[in-house]
């Protein structure tokens, strides 16, 4: 099945278990997910999906930062809620080890040497890790790598 279809069917399961959380979190990523299908102009598949999801796991992982720091510490755990309901979906994220093993190949298949090479990395790093690892954690795993 189609994530998609996964996504609409568990809000029907959701709405009939009355779990509040789980339905509202899907229906704003189900909202996301079409507004994300109006910019491409047609449907999205599997990948497009799960970049919506991560780019959606990535804004609740910010807000629950700043709600952290800001003292709000019932926005938070709503927020690592709805992190929760949405990494369900994705597809299970690597380790660091497992970062660092895909960054050394990049850099020894790309032949990067030094840190203006790191342009040429980034790109092929991400397309490999895509939905299983942070950008930013592999943006530091290249720079630490490219700099020794």
């Amino acid at each position: 099945m189609p994530l998609k279809e996964q996504l609409q069917s568990d809000l029907k399961d959701a709405m009939r278990a009355r779990d509040d959380l789980r339905r509202d979190t899907l229906r704003f990523v189900l909202s996301s997910l079409h507004n994300a299908e109006i910019d491409a102009r047609g449907d999205l598949d599997d990948d497009g999906v799960i970049a919506v999801l991560t780019k959606q796991a990535k804004q609740r992982r910010e807000s629950i930062e700043e709600f952290r720091k800001g003292g709000r510490e019932e926005k938070a755990v709503q927020e690592e809620g709805e992190l929760e309901v949405i990494s369900g979906y994705l597809p299970e994220a690597l380790s660091r080890d497992d970062v660092v093993a895909a960054a050394k190949d990049i850099i020894e298949e790309t032949g990067a040497s030094s840190m203006q090479d790191i342009g040429k990395v980034m790109p092929a790093l991400m397309e490999r890790l895509r939905g299983r690892a942070d950008g930013k954690e592999a943006n530091e795993v290249v720079r630490e790598l490219l700099s020794s």
